[in-house]
């Protein structure tokens, strides 16, 4: 069985984060990890990536509570 795997630009094409947001993630185990083809080439496995938009997806809409703006670091929400 041969698996497909991606690289970068097609994985930014499908996850609209930033790199260091998806590497934050992958440190912390909340984004699927990339593995080395040779020592200049990572790559992301496709399926684990569907897999965790799928995920994401049915979070969202399990959960109809919203963010809570008044936690944000940059620009808060004011209280009056």
């Amino acid at each position: 069985m041969t698996k497909r795997t991606i690289r970068r630009p097609e994985l930014m094409t499908m996850v609209p984060l930033s790199d260091s947001t998806i590497y934050q993630m992958e440190k912390l185990g909340e984004f699927p990890r990339r593995f080395a083809l040779t020592s200049r080439c990572v790559v992301w496995d496709y399926d684990e990536i569907v897999a965790w938009l799928s995920e994401r997806k049915a979070a969202q809409r399990d959960s109809e509570s919203r963010p809570d703006v008044k936690r944000r670091k940059k620009r808060p929400v004011k209280t009056v």
